[in-house]
């Protein structure tokens, strides 16, 4: 729990009230991306204030005719939801950069040229977002902004979202060092142990990971991996 001293005010105004909390400005990102694991964690206290810098208490009166319930935590999500929260410009900075930087490393592990059927690399995303003026929202979660950012890349350079679907031929010693890094890039969809004791597997992941993939397995098998994408 973040002391009252280093924390934000949300201020949310409504039928004709205000309703302010304490909020961690560190721990708000993880909120809005949904990966904040215990809401607590959240808040300096849970009180809902009139005015939260004089101590004022918000009435359960005001609370209940606004928000239907004197339930913290319910109203809390409310002000969070729809009210604003006070940054510093040098806090709203860094999760706007830190924001950028998801938003860039999802398109590019998602997304290929399909002029050349390749993935673009991050500082191409990078520079075609500077290039587009795309605005990055500090609080809405990554997936929410990227179709938007996606709209503002397409007039600049080639770039639509694909899955490949590769398949793998992988020595048997070999594929028990291999299977998890080949689960945390994609999804196997079939798999079979050939006589010989070696594996197949038809593996599909997103288009932007296939050189990664290849080099992957290229470098912990020493070249013994054999691939093709199935079309």
């Amino acid at each position: 729990m973040v002391s009252l001293e280093d924390a934000v005010i949300a201020r949310l105004e409504t039928h004709g009230e205000h309703f302010e909390i304490y909020v961690d400005p560190d721990l708000i990102e993880e909120y809005h991306e949904g990966s904040l694991e215990n809401l607590e964690d959240l808040f300096a206290v849970d009180t809902v204030f009139k005015d939260a810098k004089k101590g004022e208490r918000a009435s359960e009166e005001s609370m209940r005719k606004a928000f239907e319930t004197t339930d913290f935590f319910a109203i809390a999500e409310k002000i969070l939801e729809k009210g604003q929260i006070q940054l510093t410009t040098e806090k709203r900075r860094e999760m706007i950069e830190n924001k950028r930087k998801k938003i860039v490393a999802l398109i590019a592990r998602n997304a290929i040229n399909p002029q050349t059927g390749t993935p673009h690399p991050p500082q191409r995303i990078e520079m075609a977002m500077e290039e587009a003026g795309v605005h990055v929202d500090p609080f809405k979660s990554v997936e929410r902004q990227v179709p938007r950012v996606l709209d503002a890349l397409r007039p600049i350079i080639p770039i639509r979202f694909e899955k490949v679907k590769i398949a793998v031929h992988l020595p048997g010693t070999e594929y028990g060092k291999l299977y998890g890094d080949i689960i945390s890039m994609g999804k196997i969809l079939r798999e079979e142990w050939q006589g010989d004791g070696s594996w197949i597997g038809l593996v599909e992941l997103p288009a932007g990971l296939q050189t990664d993939f290849y080099n992957l397995l290229n470098e912990k098998t020493k070249g013994t991996a054999e691939t093709k994408v199935v079309k």
